[in-house]
């Protein structure tokens, strides 16, 4: 119960910041303007083409579905990214610059015990905003758009999908779900720099740098046989949930790999606050 008790704490004064915040709001501000957008111009005349061109009627598939999962991509690939790590630089950075930290640990509590519950209290909200991501998305689409099937086209990955209503709904809700171990990876990247003796903005550049630098590594063609290697390359599993059938071992496969970045990510961190000075 004391366990439950401190996390309580600190997601109170996780959601008691108003930077944390700053996520939420600017996913729904893009939402709206990109379902204006479509809606109000020719925008999708692209998505039109491609389903014409492949022999699919275009009525069914120009629905909330397909432009949910439109808005999802970009969001998921800079805006998401983006918030997880400036909250997960905040949660232990932040205290320490104001001070806060050396009074925390005057209490009967060990500092692994405090890392662990930040580092949680910083999951839960890659989750809260995951799930927002989701279900504003639709609700912005459904605005100005009937529903129907959903239309995936990945380039990148060679995914080309049509889906009924049903299935697309829960194809759209289990790459949510694989979503969140991106949202909680990079979070945990962050995090990890936060434990260290350095200001939360340069936290989060230390993390948004560890992605893109990764991110570079894998797209410069002649390091395609490494791609196993890189992090962002796992991160991209929740694209995986529009391929029929999903291939359900290189989801496995990039699930673990995430898992052993994470334990990575909380250890590297939990040893730098432990052999820390905390100064007020």
């Amino acid at each position: 119960m004391n366990f439950l008790l401190q996390l309580r704490n600190e997601l109170w004064k996780l959601f008691g910041k108003k930077r944390t915040y700053i996520g939420f709001a600017m996913f729904l501000l893009t939402q709206n303007i990109v379902s204006i957008v479509f809606r109000f111009t020719r925008a999708s005349r692209f998505i039109e083409r491609l389903l014409e061109g492949n022999g699919y009627l275009v009525e069914p598939y120009i629905s909330t579905l397909t432009l949910a999962t439109v808005m999802l991509f970009p969001i998921a690939g800079f805006l998401l990214p983006l918030y997880v790590s400036l909250v997960g630089g905040d949660l232990v950075a932040k205290e320490a610059e104001d001070g806060t930290l050396r009074m925390i640990l005057a209490r009967p509590v060990s500092r692994s015990r405090l890392i662990f519950l930040k580092w949680l209290a910083g999951a839960i909200f890659s989750i809260l905003l995951v799930v927002t991501l989701g279900v504003f998305g639709l609700v912005f689409a459904r605005l100005w758009f009937h529903w129907g099937g959903l239309f995936v086209w990945i380039p990148d990955q060679n995914i080309f999908s049509i889906f009924e209503s049903a299935e697309g709904l829960k194809a759209y809700g289990i790459a949510h779900l694989m979503l969140v171990t991106q949202a909680v990876s990079i979070m945990s990247a962050a995090f990890m720099f936060g434990c260290f003796n350095v200001k939360p903005a340069v936290a989060t550049i230390l993390a948004l740098s560890f992605v893109f630098v990764n991110f570079i590594l894998q797209n410069i063609p002649y390091f395609r046989d490494f791609q196993n290697w890189f992090f962002t390359y796992h991160l991209n599993l929740w694209q995986f949930m529009f391929v029929q059938p999903i291939p359900w071992w290189r989801v496995g496969a990039s699930m673990s790999v995430l898992f052993g970045f994470n334990l990575t990510f909380l250890v590297i961190g939990l040893t730098a606050f432990q052999v820390r000075d905390i100064k007020s």
